[in-house]
């Protein structure tokens, strides 16, 4: 039987999510809301699905989950409202803006025994799974060093035409809550909890109140030490890249590609080498260009419900991202070090 969807939000994160929708057979959007009536009737056209502006209203309808891509500090408000409908909540990330307000929803989703989950794609990227069961089976040796660059530009209109973006109370932050939480996810997907982080923030280029530059050092728990940097002002924009190094070689990450293993004792780096990555349209565009990640992350979530287990980023997962953010902010405003909560 499909399962009915309700897509939150008409900006082109929601057009991401409906795309991905559409080519899942298990799935049928039967219901698009937005602020916006034009984008709302859009969207919903595409899918010949019901339109409406109020979210009230969408969650009335009969659905069995919701995709939220609404501005970030609305996450967690639409997915409580979701949840005491007993509604299962896919939230684009973050989860929320605040650690606060990622626990009223986890306890809500608990509360209903619905699923929670975020979107946090990365998770599904065949070669970042691949770095992952190399640190898991021990092959790279203990870890020692982490460096993660999301050198990205955005150009003055992305925040201009938007009355969110670039906002502490719907954005939660700038260059780090909103483009570098989906790296800040990864390195702890990766390397597990960070214990401290010493950070410095700026904003250099862009007229907003937020940071459109961050640099950070973390310390993790299992003795790694690393490096995090996040940008929206590096014209015009270069890969994301995620060097890992442990006591038996690096393994680099460009883009979601595996383009580097080198591994001591072990002949040649890598035994099927990807092609040249080539240039990501992330780097300056915020439109999504390829779906495959939203998909798998919509597949995992049916079948997480009719499995009865968790997503592969469920909501105390995603909680650990915005709670490293919230502790880099304060780091930069006291110019001290800061644990995460």
């Amino acid at each position: 039987m499909r399962k009915r969807l309700g897509i939150v939000g008409g900006g082109s994160i929601s057009r991401s999510h409906l795309e991905a929708a559409l080519q899942i057979d298990r799935l049928e959007v039967t219901a698009v809301q937005s602020r916006n009536p034009s984008k709302a009737r859009e969207l919903a056209a595409r899918c010949g699905a019901r339109a409406f502006t109020d979210p009230d209203e969408l969650l009335a309808t009969p659905l069995d989950l919701i995709a939220i891509g609404s501005p970030s500090g609305l996450h967690a408000a639409q997915g409580i409202a979701a949840a005491r409908r007993g509604i299962h909540v896919l939230t684009e990330k973050p989860i929320d803006v605040t650690v606060e307000r990622a626990d009223d929803l986890i306890r809500e989703c608990d509360r209903a025994g619905v699923k929670l989950g975020v979107f946090f794609q990365d998770r599904v990227s065949p070669d970042c799974r691949r770095l992952k069961e190399m640190l898991d089976e021990g092959r790279l040796g203990k870890p020692l060093l982490v460096t993660a660059h999301v050198r990205w530009y955005r150009d003055p209109a992305y925040y201009g035409e938007s009355n969110w973006r670039g906002t502490w109370a719907l954005d939660g932050g700038g260059a780090v809550m909103n483009q570098g939480i989906h790296t800040i996810d990864l390195v702890l997907w990766l390397l597990g909890p960070v214990r401290r982080v010493y950070a410095r923030t700026g904003t250099l280029l862009h007229r907003i109140e937020t940071e459109d530059a961050a640099v950070a050092v973390l310390e993790f728990e299992n003795g790694a030490i690393g490096t995090f940097e996040a940008s929206t002002c590096a014209y015009p924009g270069q890969p994301r890249r995620l060097f890992v190094t442990g006591g038996e070689g690096t393994a680099v990450l460009e883009h979601n590609r595996l383009v580097s293993v080198e591994l001591r004792g072990e002949d040649g780096s890598l035994a099927d080498p990807p092609p040249s990555a080539g240039r990501d349209s992330s780097e300056s565009d915020p439109k999504v260009s390829d779906v495959a990640g939203h998909r798998r992350i919509l597949e995992d979530f049916i079948e997480a419900i009719d499995a009865d287990r968790a997503p592969v980023c469920e909501g105390r997962e995603g909680r650990r991202s915005v709670a490293l953010v919230e502790a880099l902010y304060q780091s930069s405003r006291t110019g001290r070090p800061v644990e995460p909560a």
